[in-house]
């Protein structure tokens, strides 16, 4: 498999998860967070919250920098919008296949 293949594959198992969505919301809200301030809005713990920021940080969506003793992490945008530029591609091919489907079924229906 490509390169490109394995990050589109870690990209779309990044976003799968219903907890890493809802922190990238709770990043994007707060701009820049640490997993203990996430893990005071999820109903997770903080060492939940640390594996899966470390998901969506392999798959480029979010940047962890350190200051001090804490890591504080943050959305980064370019590779979210590069992210759903290329859902809404997906997205589209699906509404094409979905259309000749129902083409197939109504043609089908009149004979």
């Amino acid at each position: 498999m490509s390169r490109r293949g394995e990050e589109g594959d870690e990209l779309w198992a990044a976003v799968a998860d219903p907890t890493r969505r809802r922190l990238l919301d709770a990043l994007l809200a707060h701009g820049e967070a640490t997993a203990t301030t996430l893990a005071g809005e999820l109903p997770v713990t903080r060492q939940a919250v640390a594996k899966q920021l470390a998901v969506l940080d392999r798959a480029g969506l979010v940047e962890g920098r350190r200051r001090g003793r804490e890591v504080r992490y943050a959305v980064r945008p370019e590779r979210l919008d590069a992210a759903t530029q290329g859902m809404a591609r997906v997205a589209a091919q699906w509404d094409e296949r979905l259309a000749a489907i129902k083409r197939l079924a109504e043609a089908s229906a009149r004979e």
